[in-house]
């Protein structure tokens, strides 16, 4: 069964005051809720972005000297003050393998988050995705009949946010979409309305032995697709933002630990509009240079 919190009705009255814990599911939020659940009429989408949390059973298990329960423990509130409309944690929500008292803890962690709006986990190379459904029920609104995989759906009126299954493996460094769910997507962008539309999937879409290993197959799915304006992703725990034809790729930075001391670790804010995208770093450890640092993205096609 899903994890189901019954929420008061909210400022936002988002869902008519329900809110699911779509963590590992998907949430069609209600059409027409969105103008009391944008900035001031302003028509911004308000997501929360973070990846990699890597949560252990283990509170105090640590990797090079962080400890992602305690990252993780000081994002939450952070996230939960910033009042988005969604959550969206881009792979390896587990540590390493993916085992149950892993997605049991990052559940519990969940709860205060999900009280507040809905929580949307994609799926890793460090995640196990019969665990995850174990822990977090495989029946939800709006999940996508992808056989084999774990796809999901949020739509505004303003914004469609796809996120998809890169697990291949659990514990092996590469990723892949796969036939069934490339035929899906491609299905999908062709009878689905223009607005803009931003995919989520943990692995960078490059040639890298431990990247999308259908990324190619991937971007020339995508190129007659203008609606697509953005990717984003996890994997690397670099953040860092670049573009090819066209078409935004964002990676997350990583907040259960980073693998290199130039990087950030923590989440970004993104105010999703009609031309572009801001994404505000919020630095919980690592480096914390560009902490409140606002990047903006235009969409380009």
């Amino acid at each position: 069964m899903p994890f189901l919190i019954q929420n008061p009705l909210s400022r936002r009255r988002f869902l008519q005051g329900t809110s699911l814990l779509a963590a590992g599911m998907v949430l069609r939020p209600v059409v027409g809720a969105e103008d009391e659940a944008t900035d001031s009429g302003t028509g911004e989408i308000r997501l929360a972005l973070f990846s990699d949390t890597h949560i252990p059973a283990d509170a105090g298990e640590a990797y090079r000297g962080f400890k992602p329960v305690e990252n993780l423990g000081q994002v939450l509130p952070q996230i939960v003050a910033a009042q988005p409309l969604a959550a969206i944690l881009c792979g390896d929500a587990a540590r390493l393998q993916g085992l149950i008292p892993d997605y049991e803890r990052l559940k519990t962690m969940l709860v205060p988050l999900a009280e507040e709006c809905p929580v949307a986990i994609a799926l890793g190379n460090h995640d196990d995705r019969a665990n995850f459904r174990k822990v977090f029920g495989n029946v939800h609104p709006g999940l996508q009949p992808v056989t084999g995989k774990h796809v999901m759906v949020l739509e505004w009126l303003r914004l469609r946010v796809i996120v998809l299954d890169s697990l291949l493996f659990v514990n092996e460094t590469p990723g892949l979409l796969g036939k069934a769910q490339r035929l899906w997507l491609d299905h999908f962008l062709q009878d689905s309305d223009d607005r803009n539309t931003v995919v989520f999937f943990h692995h960078p879409p490059d040639d890298s032995d431990g990247g999308l290993l259908d990324s190619d197959r991937v971007l020339r799915l995508l190129a007659p697709h203008p609606k697509v304006k953005a990717l984003f992703f996890g994997h690397t725990h670099v953040r860092s933002h670049t573009e090819q034809d066209g078409l935004q790729l964002i990676n997350l930075p990583a907040v259960g630990y980073n693998f290199n001391d130039s990087q950030p670790v923590g989440w970004e804010f993104a105010r999703f509009g009609k031309d572009g995208v801001d994404l505000t770093l919020h630095a919980v450890g690592g480096n914390r240079a560009d902490d409140g640092q606002t990047v903006s993205l235009s969409w380009l096609r």
